[in-house]
């Protein structure tokens, strides 16, 4: 852990995984269980854009498609939850 170096992209890969928690795609690291909290996953994807918004301008090719492919990928997901729950 020593090693360890908080850079933009590791905070949103972060974020992330805070999200694919809420959208229950994999397990809470403290209770081992997958759970959805969708309206949660909602905010942290929001939080996510917000930061994307914030920092344009700002960021490496890099940081700006780790960004990019992050909200991408999470809005897919929180859709597909958000219409599988509406079923």
């Amino acid at each position: 852990m020593d090693d360890f170096k908080l850079t933009f992209g590791n905070f949103i890969i972060s974020l992330a995984q805070t999200a694919y928690v809420q959208l229950g795609i994999i397990e809470d690291p403290f209770d081992k269980q997958k759970k959805k909290e969708l309206e949660q996953a909602k905010n942290t994807i929001d939080i996510i854009a917000l930061l994307q918004e914030k920092t344009k301008g700002n960021l490496t090719d890099e940081e700006q498609k780790l960004i990019e492919e992050i909200l991408y990928d999470l809005r897919m997901k929180y859709l597909y939850e958000t219409d599988k729950k509406s079923e």
